[in-house]
């Protein structure tokens, strides 16, 4: 805390201010302020600032502080622009990294020979795209066979990354097999 004396009248009187309402004062008083900035320029220089100044009717002082502070908001405009052009490169690197990692790193899936549905008692990741997956969540369990997997013989995926068959006309066809060898032994 301090204590500044003012006088009134002939008698000192005593005030109390903490240091952080004499700290906003003096910052108020700094803002009412305009600072002069003092600086060297070449001799062609402040021709040339004299006669546009002239020429716009306005003083040298105001018209240096107008190119001063049109400078920083160009300079400002620029900073932000190449930050957001930065983020967008550092946002498609990351992705393009993400796309190698998972074409470079061999398919979990690969070895698996069956899927079963199940619902899981305890929480767990999908082996594919490592999401969460919460205790009581309809999964599937992908069996492995231990010799050719390293000792892994069980892993859990997520709906979106069960394999489908995509060559329905083949299904279609081996579904159609059994019918026909029915009807033949009849005959």
């Amino acid at each position: 805390m301090y204590h500044d004396v003012t006088q009134k009248g002939k008698r000192p009187v005593e005030t109390s201010r903490t240091k952080e309402q004499e700290t906003n004062e003096d910052d108020v008083r700094d803002d009412k302020k305009e600072r002069v900035l003092h600086t060297r320029v070449p001799a062609v220089l402040e021709a040339e600032l004299k006669r546009f100044a002239q020429n716009l009717r306005v003083p040298v002082s105001n018209l240096v502080r107008t190119i001063l502070e049109d400078a920083l908001e160009v300079a400002d405009a620029a900073g932000d622009r190449v930050e957001e052009r930065l983020r967008k490169a550092a946002t498609q690197l990351q992705s393009e990294r993400e796309r190698l990692r998972r074409k470079l790193q061999p398919d979990p899936l690969a070895d698996v020979y069956a899927f079963q549905e199940v619902t899981l008692a305890q929480p767990t990741h999908c082996a594919k795209c490592d999401v969460e997956l919460p205790k009581g969540t309809h999964a599937h369990l992908g069996l492995i066979d231990p010799a050719t997997s390293g000792g892994v013989s069980k892993l859990f995926v997520c709906d979106q990354c069960l394999p489908h068959v995509h060559d329905d006309e083949s299904n279609d066809e081996a579904a159609k097999e059994p019918e026909n060898k029915d009807k033949e032994k009849p005959s």
